[in-house]
């Protein structure tokens, strides 16, 4: 098995030296994700905007990756004030459904670009039944 680069222009462009997902085998590892939108301008808003934004931007490498919410095994969130994790959480939930990853939850002093969430996730292919 060989590490494989994702890259999708549905969500901003990596703005370092990483790639905005790479897959090994049947995994997919996302980097984390946050408020930029696919031209890499930063969502301006509160928590919410900013975190539907992280969403769409994580259901595009993840599309692009083979893969949807569904299949995602473990989430890292990121956020700046704890204070806010009920708003994260909600907006996380209707994305999720039923489904329920493993995640962890770190309040973080600083973030890039001063973004107020990032997050990244695990996820495996889809795999066809055949």
């Amino acid at each position: 098995m060989t590490i494989e680069i994702v890259s999708t222009t549905k969500a901003p462009a990596a703005i370092g030296p990483y790639s905005q997902a790479v897959t090994f085998g049947d995994l997919i590892f996302t980097s984390g994700q946050i408020p930029l939108d696919e031209n890499g301008q930063l969502v301006e808003g509160d928590i919410e905007a900013q975190t539907h934004q992280v969403f769409r931007n994580l259901s595009a490498v993840l599309e692009k990756a083979g893969s949807t919410f569904a299949h995602v095994v473990k989430a890292t969130v990121f956020i700046k004030d704890m204070n806010q994790f009920a708003a994260v959480n909600q907006i996380y939930a209707s994305y999720f459904g039923d489904h329920k990853p493993a995640r962890s939850t770190v309040e973080v002093a600083r973030l890039p670009k001063d973004v107020l969430v990032e997050i990244e996730l695990i996820a495996t292919k889809v795999v066809e039944k055949v």
